[in-house]
Formats: C-alpha cells, sequence, structure tokens
C-alpha cells in the first residue's frame, strides 16, 4: 500500500512538472496585443566600414515585442528633401542647437561628424512622410487594402484576437456593441503604430579627437606659461585617452500614427471600401486624403566605442556588427524609458517564480520596476481596459542578458532564459507588465 502511494506520488510531481514545462513553451509564445512599429533609415554620406554598418542594422532581429508593421521602403535620402530658412522659421527651429556659429565651429573642429544639419532631420522626416504618405501606407496595411481600394480587418482580427465577423464594418457600424468593438480595435492597435527613423555612423575617435586637442591648444596660446604648460598636458591626457578605436553613433526619432473617434468616422463614414461594393470615387479620396498623419514624439541618441584586441576571438566585421547592433538596441531601449506611450507590454511567464521574456536588450536593469497589469473585456462592448494589479522588480543575479551575441566567443555563459522578479504570490502566466519610472 506503502509503495503504490509513493508511485502515484512521484506520478503526480512527474504529470505536474510535464504540464509546467508544457505551459512554459506554450506561454513563452502567447498571444498579446503588441504595439506595432515601422522602422526606417536615413542615409548617410560615407564613413568607415558603411557596408559593415548597415548590414548589421538590416539583418539585426526584429524587436520582437512589436508586431513588424513593415510597408515597404525602408530608407530616406536626405538630398531628396532640401530644408530652407522658411521650413525652419515655420517649423520653429533654428538650423542647430548650437547656432550659426557654434554649429559651423562644432562641425570644423569635429571634421564634420557633428552634424550643423542634425536639427534639420525631423524637417527631412516630414517632408518625406507627406510626400510619400507614410501614414496613409500605415492605415491601407492595417486594413489589407487591395490594388481595387478594397480593405478588409483580417489583419486587425488577428493581431487583437477578434472574432472576424463581428469586426465586420458594414454590420458593426448598425450597432452600438459593433462600433464599440471597432473603437476598441482602433485604441488597442491601429493607435499604437509607431515609427522609428534611425541615423547611423561609424567614425575613428582620432577623427573627432585630434581636431579637439588641436582647438584646445590653440586656446592656450595667449595664455600665461605656467597656465599653458598645465592646460597643455590636460589635453593631451585627454587626447590620448580618446584616440583610441571606432564609435558607432546612433540617433533614432519616434513617430506614433495618429489615430482617434474622428479620424476613425471619417474613415468608416467616407473612405471605406467593401471587396463587394468597390467605389473607386472612394479610392481616390483615400488615395489623396491628408487625413492620417504621424505625430512626432521625440528623440534618443546612443553611442558605442568599439576596440579592438589581439586577445579578442571575434573578427573586426563581428565586433563592428555587436556594436551596430546594440547600439541601436540601447537607443530602442532608451526611447522606451522615456516614453510611456512607447513602453511594450509584456506577458508573465510564470507567477511563482515571477519570470518574464524581458532583459538587457530592453535596457532592463537589476531594481527596475513593472506594474502587473490583468487584461479584462467589458461583457457588453466588447472593449479592453487594463487593471493594476500591483508592482514587482527585478531581483538581483537575475536578470536575463539577452543582449546580441551576448556570450558569443566567450568563456562566460548562463543559463537564464528570462527575467526573475519580486513581489506578491498571486499573479498568474499570461498577465502583463510595463515598466514604471
Amino acid at each position: 500500500m506503502k509503495k503504490k502511494l509513493l508511485l502515484t506520488f512521484f506520478a503526480a510531481i512527474m504529470l505536474s512538472n510535464l504540464s509546467f514545462a508544457q505551459l512554459n513553451k506554450e506561454l513563452s509564445d502567447v498571444k498579446y496585443r503588441r504595439s506595432s512599429l515601422h522602422t526606417i533609415l536615413i542615409e548617410s554620406e560615407s564613413f568607415p566600414q558603411k557596408e559593415i554598418v548597415l548590414n548589421a542594422y538590416y539583418n539585426a532581429e526584429f524587436p520582437n515585442k512589436y508586431n513588424d508593421h513593415n510597408i515597404g521602403e525602408k530608407s530616406i535620402n536626405p538630398s531628396n528633401y532640401i530644408i530652407t530658412d522658411e521650413d525652419r522659421i515655420e517649423a520653429g527651429t533654428s538650423k542647430s542647437k548650437f547656432g550659426k556659429i557654434g554649429a559651423s565651429f562644432m562641425s570644423n573642429v569635429t571634421a564634420g561628424i557633428v552634424d550643423s544639419t542634425a536639427a534639420d532631420y525631423p524637417l527631412i522626416i516630414g517632408k518625406y512622410f507627406k510626400d510619400k504618405k507614410t501614414a496613409n501606407q500605415i492605415v491601407a496595411k492595417w486594413f489589407d487594402r487591395q490594388e481595387d481600394g478594397s480593405f478588409d480587418m483580417n489583419l486587425i482580427g488577428e493581431r487583437g484576437q477578434y472574432d472576424a465577423t463581428a469586426l465586420k464594418v458594414d454590420e458593426a457600424k448598425g450597432s452600438a456593441r459593433g462600433i464599440s468593438l471597432l473603437s476598441d480595435a482602433g485604441e488597442e492597435l491601429i493607435d499604437k503604430t509607431f515609427v522609428v527613423v534611425s541615423k547611423l555612423n561609424y567614425i575613428s575617435n582620432e577623427v573627432v579627437a585630434l581636431p579637439i586637442y588641436l582647438a584646445l591648444i590653440e586656446s592656450l596660446k595667449d595664455s600665461n606659461k605656467l597656465v599653458k604648460m598645465a592646460g597643455e598636458r590636460a589635453a593631451k591626457k585627454v587626447y590620448e585617452k580618446t584616440r583610441e578605436g571606432y564609435s558607432v553613433w546612433t540617433t533614432s526619432y519616434l513617430y506614433k500614427l495618429k489615430w482617434n473617434d474622428s479620424i476613425q468616422t471619417v474613415f468608416y463614414s467616407n473612405l471605406w471600401v467593401d471587396k463587394n461594393n468597390l467605389n473607386p470615387t472612394r479610392k481616390e479620396a483615400f488615395d489623396n486624403s491628408n487625413l492620417f498623419e504621424l505625430e512626432y514624439i521625440g528623440s534618443e541618441k546612443s553611442s558605442s566605442l568599439v576596440t579592438f584586441s589581439l586577445k579578442e576571438k571575434r573578427t573586426e566585421e563581428q565586433i563592428i556588427t555587436l556594436s551596430t547592433v546594440r547600439n541601436v538596441n540601447s537607443v530602442f531601449a532608451k526611447l522606451q524609458k522615456k516614453y510611456d506611450v512607447f513602453k511594450p507590454k509584456v506577458p508573465l511567464l510564470t507567477g511563482f517564480p515571477i519570470t518574464a521574456k524581458i532583459g538587457m536588450k530592453e535596457g532592463v536593469e537589476e531594481g527596475d520596476k513593472f506594474e502587473v497589469l490583468e487584461q479584462t473585456q467589458d461583457p457588453e462592448t466588447g472593449k479592453t481596459k487594463y487593471v493594476r494589479k500591483g508592482t514587482i522588480k527585478v531581483e538581483k543575479k537575475l536578470l536575463w542578458d539577452n543582449r546580441f551575441n551576448a556570450f558569443e566567443n566567450s568563456e562566460e555563459s548562463s543559463t537564464l532564459d528570462c527575467t526573475t522578479f519580486s513581489g506578491a504570490k498571486d499573479y498568474y502566466p499570461g498577465m502583463l507588465i510595463r515598466q514604471i519610472n
């Protein structure tokens, strides 16, 4: 009898472990309503190792906390969009945050590496968006627009786990519940569509360090002997420290698609075309419409030092690729931390211990706090809402290093494949977490 009980006990444990493993596997791919993202690169002038840097950018893994909302064109040629003084005055910007004299000085001192036209990039991007009707293209992708101008709700149904039948526009517009569902889809999905435009550069630190050093020496020429000697020694020390290696520089600009009830109403009422009721007039109206816009949220910068060592097991190309990808990831992490609207929600992998598939690649650090959200649905309208159930904190030494090639060619290794948090014990897998400041 005792033997039978023991066998039953161990069988139950094995079954429990198997179910837990299966649950983890399922939850690692759990579907939830991600924000959507399209990325674009501003084409750059020639710089060292340009081909390697650009290949690294284009071949990097897409940020997996977002839906890939690629609409095709992936680069902007800034020379096609000339910015005039009138454009700057209208936008309320000067040519550079350094001012005209300062911009010229910084450009000369850094051999042109500090771009005196950097303040123009948001204006260039704005002209590009207007010229290409980028916002219209983003909306068109959401509704799977065809060559005949017709739309459908298949992608929205798939990404939002909606019933496609319930989202049939012609029928939905005829009921309060249908309108609520369309509104929920708009708020939960379309309104959370972003575009990140990035500018890359890869420069020799010597190119920046030497002109700055020479300029500092020049500024000391009229000083007395003691001040001059001390200044020259200090300048030389800084120069020697900063001249080695290369740096990857990345600046990224964040934009969000505007979508609200009034835009939604005009779209469904005046521009919607159904496959069973084609309308050339509405098709043309959508093509020419200025209803849709991308609003500028903000920008962030990141730079990474690239050094080569005889002890390094990676090739030069691998080192440059690693630095480029990590630098771009760093800019994304900064944008997410700074702008709440861009912060991704991530599902809990397990409730006890509390774990989630988020880590260093997303800029998470030990001690960072996250809010835990429970997704609920109004049974009357079907609209989604998120209820805050508490907060959790990243545990020390249990932060997942999911950065690009974190342990490749390294003697170090890690068994972590998720981040562990401390907090209450009543959370469950599938609840969503979002970082808080």
